[in-house]
């Protein structure tokens, strides 16, 4: 989603509290019901015992994320917002079973717990997994962590590696071949995205007809059909504890489906923002992809294709796409700002980022035709 993450840390090995993510109080609107969910819980995992603590993390704009802390153990629990979403979003089953089916081939993901699918519970599906333990990068590094050039060149690249191996992961073996229809994805996402922001749209954005049509017109086909994540980024990496250049675990598996692995990238690209990027696109930055070490976004691409032999035709495309659809899911979540449905004053400037970000689309397609 756009800068927005959830994360799930648990300091059992750290001291430096300045390098966790702390969760906060539950907002208002965000609420649920402890007791059912505490009773409930306890028929579905063994050893819980006492009351839990619950806290919220704070950062999240899509689907929530909380915090359960029993006595000697936490757990994290996911569930979709309050308001109105799009009919394909926020499916708790999906994501819970793609984390569970992935576990085997692609260890990097959090152990499944319990899947609650009685909407008597508290309203709506929701999902309990464990906590892992590690470092999330947000906009700067933290505080009590420091990484030389080196360091950040190896992170850099561990995190494309990490995103390699998963498109690199049998789809078969996973038991993942129903996950999704597969071909024919690119031509299904850029109608379905441009879909939803005629749906979303409010006033105060852009048309975005003239992108829409751009890439409508310029589909190609799929390079191959793999596991993406969807919302690869590095505030949905959990760093190790002790080793913080290695990927524990890969967080936030909402947008996971079968598709081609350059929409993937297209996607993870949106949110790379490098250090000579304009004054006003530097303001999106929400992962230190600026630091001396990082590659820029055209070395990220070309490093890519060449560990994975593929070479696409029209880089371009791929770009615009990512923009777009991060446009699109900002616009979703204003959309549920501007007609109240959420009070999250997080979420009251979002419009400015989609009116930017369809510009910045026109551009890269003007320089593409020169």
């Amino acid at each position: 989603m756009l800068f927005f993450a959830v994360v799930f840390l648990q300091s059992t090995v750290m001291t430096d509290s300045s390098l966790l993510d702390q969760p906060r109080d539950v907002r208002d609107e965000d609420a649920f019901d402890l007791q059912a969910v505490d009773a409930w819980l306890k028929q579905a995992v063994a050893g819980l015992e006492g009351q839990p603590e619950l806290a919220q993390f704070s950062r999240g704009a899509s689907n929530l994320t909380y915090r359960l802390s029993y006595p000697g153990r936490d757990l994290i629990l996911r569930r979709p917002p309050p308001g109105t979403k799009a009919k394909s979003a926020h499916n708790m089953v999906r994501e819970h079973d793609i984390q569970k089916a992935l576990a085997p081939v692609f260890p990097r993901v959090p152990e499944m717990l319990a899947l609650c699918t009685d909407e008597s519970v508290i309203g709506c599906d929701f999902y309990v997994m464990e906590s892992v333990a590690g470092i999330i990068l947000r906009k700067n590094l933290p505080s009590g962590l420091s990484l030389d050039r080196g360091q950040v060149e190896t992170l850099c690249r561990n995190a494309i590696d990490c995103l390699i191996e998963l498109h690199s992961v049998d789809v078969a073996a996973a038991g993942l071949e129903n996950l999704a229809k597969g071909q024919g994805y690119n031509r299904r996402q850029i109608e379905g995205w441009s879909e939803r922001y005629r749906r979303a749209r409010t006033w105060n954005v852009l048309p975005g007809r003239y992108v829409m049509d751009w890439l409508a017109e310029r589909v190609p086909d799929e390079v191959a059909i793999r596991v993406i994540h969807g919302d690869f980024r590095f505030d949905n990496l959990v760093l190790d504890v002790d080793d913080p250049l290695r990927i524990r675990a890969v967080l936030d598996w909402e947008l996971a489906t079968l598709g081609d692995p350059l929409m993937d990238l297209g996607n993870s690209m949106a949110y790379w923002v490098q250090a000579d990027d304009g004054r006003y696109f530097r303001g999106f930055r929400r992962q230190p992809t600026h630091l001396p070490g990082m590659m820029t976004r055209s070395e990220v691409v070309n490093y890519y294709c060449e560990k994975t032999g593929v070479k696409p035709d029209n880089w371009a495309f791929y770009e615009v796409y990512g923009l777009f659809r991060l446009a699109v899911i900002a616009q979703q979540i204003y959309y549920r700002y501007h007609h109240k449905q959420t009070r999250n004053p997080q979420f009251r400037h979002f419009w400015f980022a989609v009116n930017y970000l369809l510009m910045r689309c026109r551009r890269i397609i003007r320089r593409a035709r020169d």
